[in-house]
């Protein structure tokens, strides 16, 4: 059978039944431990073989690295532990199932203890992705193992599980004579014993004669991770053509920088320097990921050769539309990398991706906001009082009491105060402080909360060069409207491309303002944005020299969302979106009048003739108005008001399921 075909098995066996993206076979899961029993649930499904991986992240105390793995099970000999050389133990009460959703904990402390902030990074076995051997030691030096990884592969861990000895790591690129420990920060090492100075290849790896890998009567893990190219594709996403890892290497300038193209969004890297330079974490096995904070001002990294606690290293890496940017990590410095993609594939249930909550301030510093996901980027507002003003956060500009902020009924970004919008990285939602904007008691609220993967949501940040140039995102698809605002440059508006608006590639929206926008060939080069790139122009507003923008984009995911547009009618009419339910969310603008976005939800509610209508692009508090019913597929307009429907006035809008 085809490797292509193979991928596209479900676990029933029907042919083209399952279509798989870097959501399907890996995840970072943020958790707290409870001291009992718990699952955690990542949409990984274990029943068809993968590796756990967790990591104590706010202590040194049980801050080891643990690995399980479905091949060796839970019982006896479960654990390994990346940060020393102990051979496989098990405790009875931690992996204590592995799940088509996730997998299950007991009360181990060092991988569920009462209160501790946890990590897991979970590779699911599938081919071009990752794979898992076992076998016993021959002793015999040149030995082929079978492996089912039908792909190059990348990066090779072995470990022995019945006897202590150090982890032993090949690297595609690294000489095949030398060889990696996993639970030292030590640099290359030459050993033809290890893998017989022989690179691992697509069907099989090589080991030598050593008790490390292939001592007589020994037992034996190998990690397989694969790396994905041009000769070596993926074969994942919707048209099975698609690259998720990489296993590679670059050696920074002698200014300390590099640009490492993937062709891709990274959300998980594992670097390591792997030649010369002084002991610590120069040399640790350094992983960041976007779950726990990988900003584009502040990098957050635990060790897979340490038990030592999460730190700040300072803005080490920043993430880019086609792989990530170095620099401060010294000059001329070699390193070997492993990159996973972020998520690709157009999501089929919205409430795995959006969010709506109304809430009651309650004044409690710390509170969490749940959303169902972990938080690419929230908009909040106190809806009941006209003097405060909407909030929006995301995953790129910052966490930990670090986030900026952008009031989207402005033109102005700041830092927030501890007590506002305090963290975006935590397993469910955003944690809030006990301000009047975000939960002051009894003040009312309303958050909405999307979570960023393809053919839905992407989220970009450029400098401005203030040249004509086109900008690559990972959206997978058109994206049908564009927010673009400045975020080191005070007074500059929001600018907003919707395919809706007529001549959309000169004229753009403001969403600060209840104005008619702009038209200016400048701000886009007066070309539409491709299922690749978004296109900008000269004007200062999307793309001033020196001035950093961030780019928020949205498509039509079938089901899900709808990015539309409509000619207004001046009577009551049914706007269908294709959902299985009416609207949870609506954003609607009025493109030839100065008039607000008008923004509606199911949560503070709207069709009984009293609905509770927001204006974005203001401070206004929420309004009483009679201007929608609920639908079936979308959303009802009952109004002639020339807010969402005069007669032969042009509007467009953004609904969500």
């Amino acid at each position: 059978m085809s490797t292509k075909k193979k991928m596209f098995l479900s676990a029933a066996g029907a042919a083209g039944s399952e279509v798989l993206g870097p959501e399907s076979v890996f995840s970072t899961r943020l958790y707290t431990g409870n001291g009992g029993t718990q699952s955690i649930v990542n949409d990984i499904d274990l029943t068809e073989g993968g590796l756990v991986w967790t990591k104590r992240r706010d202590s040194s105390s049980n801050g080891g690295n643990t690995l399980y793995d479905t091949v060796r099970g839970t019982g006896s000999g479960g654990r390994l532990r990346s940060n020393d050389n102990q051979q496989a133990y098990s405790p009875s009460d931690a992996v204590t199932a592995f799940n088509n959703n996730g997998f299950s904990l007991g009360a181990d402390a060092s991988i569920n203890g009462n209160g501790y902030e946890m990590v897991s990074w979970t590779f699911r076995k599938a081919p071009r992705f990752f794979d898992i051997v076992t076998y016993t030691g021959n002793g015999v030096a040149g030995r082929t193992i079978s492996h089912n990884l039908e792909s190059l592969v990348g990066m090779l861990m072995i470990k022995c599980i019945s006897h202590s000895s150090d982890w032993s790591v090949q690297h595609r690129m690294i000489l095949s004579n030398k060889y990696l420990a996993l639970n030292e920060d030590t640099e290359q090492q030459t050993d033809t014993a290890r893998f017989h100075s022989t690179a691992a290849g697509n069907s099989t790896f090589s080991v030598g004669s050593g008790n490390a890998v292939n001592g007589s009567g020994r037992t034996y893990v190998a990690y397989l991770f694969a790396h994905n190219n041009s000769g070596n594709p993926g074969e994942y996403g919707p048209d099975g053509d698609q690259d998720i890892i990489k296993c590679g290497s670059y050696t920074t300038s002698g200014s300390g920088t590099h640009t490492e193209t993937l062709g891709w969004e990274p959300q998980f890297l594992m670097r390591k320097r792997y030649s010369g330079g002084s002991y610590g974490h120069q040399r640790n096995w350094e992983v960041f990921d976007t779950a726990r904070g990988w900003y584009s001002n502040n990098d957050y990294s635990l060790e897979w050769n340490t038990e030592d606690e999460e730190r700040s290293v300072g803005n080490q890496y920043n993430r880019t539309a086609t792989g990530f940017t170095v620099h401060e990590t010294g000059a001329n410095v070699p390193y070997i990398y492993m990159a996973i993609r972020k998520p690709i594939l157009t999501p089929e249930d919205a409430t795995k991706v959006f969010n709506v909550q109304e809430y009651t301030g309650n004044g409690t510093d710390g509170r969490v906001i749940t959303s169902g996901f972990q938080t690419d980027m929230a908009i909040l507002k106190r809806h009941n009082d006209g003097s405060r003003d909407w909030h929006l956060v995301d995953k790129l500009r910052g966490g930990k009491g670090a986030l900026q902020r952008f009031v989207p009924n402005d033109t102005t970004e700041t830092g927030d105060p501890s007590n506002k919008v305090q963290e975006i990285d935590i397993p469910d939602g955003i944690e809030v402080g006990n301000d009047g904007d975000v939960n002051a008691s009894p003040g009312k609220y309303i958050a909405y909360q999307w979570k960023q993967t393809g053919g839905y949501f992407d989220i970009l940040r450029y400098a401005g060069t203030g040249s004509n140039r086109t900008i690559s995102h990972n959206l997978q698809v058109v994206p049908e409207m564009m927010w673009i605002k400045a975020e080191s440059s005070g007074g500059y508006d929001w600018m907003v491309y919707h395919n809706g608006i007529p001549s959309s590639t000169t004229a753009m929206q403001k969403l600060n303002e209840a104005g008619v926008g702009i038209n200016r060939a400048a701000l886009l080069n007066s070309i539409a944005p491709t299922a690749t790139q978004i296109n900008l122009g000269t004007d200062n507003l999307t793309n001033q020299n020196g001035v950093d923008y961030m780019a928020y984009l949205f498509a039509t995911a079938p089901g899900v969302s709808k990015v539309g547009s409509y000619t207004g009618n001046g009577s009551a009419r049914n706007i269908d979106c294709g959902f299985g339910n009416t609207a949870r969310f609506v954003l609607i603008k009025n493109t030839q009048r100065g008039r607000a976005w008008n923004l509606i939800d199911t949560a503070r509610g709207y069709g009984s003739g009293d609905d509770k209508v927001n204006y974005l692009s203001a401070q206004t508090q929420t309004l009483d108005l009679d201007y929608f019913d609920t639908y079936s597929s979308g959303f009802r307009i009952t109004t002639s008001s020339d807010h969402v429907n005069a007669n032969g006035e042009n509007y467009i809008f953004y609904a969500i399921a």
